[in-house]
């Protein structure tokens, strides 16, 4: 069926229900970060409480398999914006709060020598030019307003710049400004009262403009939660109430991120409520769907942020972790209270589906990824291929990967790695979601014909979408690369030639014996560097050691990115003897830590490290 067909199709099927497509308010409420398994409408849960997502899908359809169309946020909010992929918007990364203004992707000029692929540069800003779904309803006639995350861009790219009469707290960052609940520090919103939670301030605004809008006139809301996005802070009474159902052995046990869950489900409630008490139940569209799969790599409470089990993988994961995400639509004369769909859709749907709907014409010039989802909505099936998941980015999250893409076609989803393969060569991940929901097993090797279908579609993708991709690390060394690293978080990936968690460097090498890191310097610059960590937050930090030498000259410590301002020095005795030392380094997080224990050459041996937050609690440690 044509577009224009499906159009008068769609028009005819609403004056037969007696709905006018021009009357339809629509409220898109978009969570952020919250993991498939974060909701009790799939059965994945036995902590956390959403009682008001039950109520919204108990009024319309859950779609057990929705997906954002990126496993981080800026890209999907700009899918859900323009019907484009990230492929074709060139938004893959969400670093749009940046003050380097780019609009295009390009191709990183360098990567390490161990990296087989050069990743690709994201775009920081959501053009102006370009037909946004606030714009275009906007210019339709409708009442127009965004609460909450953005994250596109500031000011010129802001939703004021995209359609949006209105915008608050207008905000560019990641997320909320401080903390979830008040004092908060956005430059020009403040709380109401002490501890006021920016989810309640939020609801409270969009109620506050809906009830203002105008009776005769449709409205069009984007609710985008900050809810449960990083900080991880929440009312205390919530996180107490929460601390009483922890299972420790449930992989879900954080009381906080729980208690994140109940307020951004409060939220719903606040909205549900208004629709209701405005009577307009009927003439209102309610879309409930995330940016991208839980948090899996956080720590809040002694443990990850939440777990998404079934599923692999999470947030910044090409994994169902990622991308699977959990959807409920409640469209009045199409949707059936109660019901649920297995068809796949995806954040890029909205864009023609909303348009369609509501009897606004597809702007010309402009290539649509998205589908409408119309027959879908209606109980049906959709005549679609497959879905896209472009995510050229290799972020040190458990279970990432080199940078990939990926599509979904029924039961079947194959991700291409670029260029990890053998002679350059791309290397493939090829599942069946019906038979292996948690992605165990890689049929690649069993299904080449498969995997060669699903390649061609992906390289038609490319292609059609005109996306900027990987290519080949010229400066790529065979004996730095370490394919035991992919998958595993920073501190658990040994760097090549890592001795014990270090890495020699300048004029020295390191070995390990008799319990003791042994170091070897041939020169005068001598230094080792720590591998890769997570970022510790608390401090300022002490570093204790215990070293003996048989070399000479001060001791020093660089911190975070090396630098002459973030270095301490010490006094190293080189007298053959044991000696323990102290350094305070005075930084509120630590990202990276270096030694250079002398200044010359000779022999020197390494006990342990350890290094202390403000606390005392010792954060990271090494016994050789």
């Amino acid at each position: 069926m044509g577009q224009k067909s499906l159009m008068l199709f769609i028009g005819a099927m609403l004056l037969a229900t007696g709905v006018s497509a021009k009357s339809m308010n629509v409220v898109f409420i978009l969570a952020d970060d919250l993991g498939w398994s974060d909701t009790t409408l799939y059965g994945t849960t036995g902590l956390y409480e959403t009682p008001n997502l039950e109520r919204l899908a108990s009024r319309g359809m859950t779609f057990t398999r929705a997906y954002s169309a990126s496993p981080l946020c800026s890209p999907t909010r700009a899918s859900i914006l323009t019907g484009q992929t990230p492929a074709r918007t060139g938004s893959t990364a969400p670093q749009h709060h940046l003050n380097d203004v780019r609009l295009q992707a390009s191709v990183e000029p360098s990567a390490p020598p161990g990296d087989k692929a050069l990743q690709t540069v994201s775009a920081t800003r959501l053009e102006t030019k370009l037909p946004t779904l606030g714009k275009l309803v906007k210019g339709a006639g409708y009442a127009t307003a965004h609460f909450g995350k953005w994250h596109l861009g500031p000011e010129p790219y802001s939703p004021l710049e995209h359609g949006f009469d209105l915008d608050i707290p207008h905000w560019p960052g990641p997320g909320p400004a401080g903390s979830f609940v008040a004092p908060w520090k956005f430059k020009e919103f403040k709380e109401n009262y002490p501890g006021e939670h920016i989810e309640d301030r939020m609801a409270a605004e969009a109620v506050k403009w809906m009830k203002e809008v105008d009776t005769e006139q449709p409205f069009y809301m984007n609710y985008w939660q900050f809810s449960v996005h990083a900080p991880f802070n929440a009312k205390e009474d919530l996180i107490e109430r929460y601390r009483a159902k922890i299972d420790p052995d449930d992989p879900q046990r954080s009381p906080t991120y729980a208690a994140m869950v109940h307020s951004l489900d409060d939220a719903v409630g606040s909205l549900l409520d208004a629709v209701d008490q405005r009577g307009l139940v009927d003439q209102t569209v309610i879309i409930f769907i995330s940016d991208n799969g839980g948090n899996m790599y956080d720590e809040v409470d002694g443990t990850t942020p939440t777990s998404n089990f079934p599923l692999r993988g999470g947030k910044a994961t090409m994994f169902e972790g990622g991308t699977r995400v959990p959807c409920v639509i409640v469209w009045p004369g199409i949707t059936k209270p109660g019901t649920r769909s297995d068809q796949v859709i995806q954040t890029t749907d909205f864009y023609p589906t909303i348009l369609n709907q509501l009897g606004i014409a597809l702007p010309e010039n402009h290539p649509l990824d998205g589908v409408d989802i119309t027959p879908a909505l209606q109980g049906g099936k959709l005549e679609r291929e497959a879905i896209y998941t472009f995510f050229p980015h290799s972020p040190a999250v458990p279970d990432w990967l080199p940078p990939a893409i990926g599509v979904t076609c029924g039961d079947w989803k194959l991700l291409r790695l670029f260029f990890q393969g053998d002679n350059g060569a791309h290397a493939y991940l090829l599942f069946n979601l019906k038979d292996d929901l948690s992605e165990k097993n890689n049929l690649a090797a069993a299904y080449p014909e498969k995997v060669q279908q699903l390649d061609r579609m992906i390289e038609g993708h490319i292609k059609d979408t005109h996306a900027v991709v990987p290519q080949p690390n010229p400066a790529f060394d065979p004996k730095k690369f370490m394919p035991e690293n992919i998958g595993l978080p920073k501190n658990r990936q040994k760097a090549a030639g890592s001795v014990a968690g270090w890495v020699g460097a300048g004029t020295c090498t390191l070995t390990q014996g008799n319990g003791h890191l042994i170091v070897n310097s041939t020169g005068q610059d001598p230094y080792l560097m720590a591998q890769r960590f997570d970022v510790v937050g608390g401090g300022a930090f002490k570093v204790h050691l215990r070293m003996k030498s048989h070399s000479s000259g001060a001791g020093m410590f660089y911190y975070n990115k090396p630098a002459k301002e973030r270095t301490i020095t010490f006094p190293a005795q080189h007298d053959g003897a044991w000696h323990e030392y102290q350094v305070k380094i005075p930084v509120e997080q630590l990202t990276a830590l270096r030694l250079d224990p002398s200044t010359a050459q000779g022999r020197l041996e390494l006990d342990w490290i350890r290094v202390e937050d403000s606390s005392g609690k010792t954060v990271l440690q090494w016994d050789f």
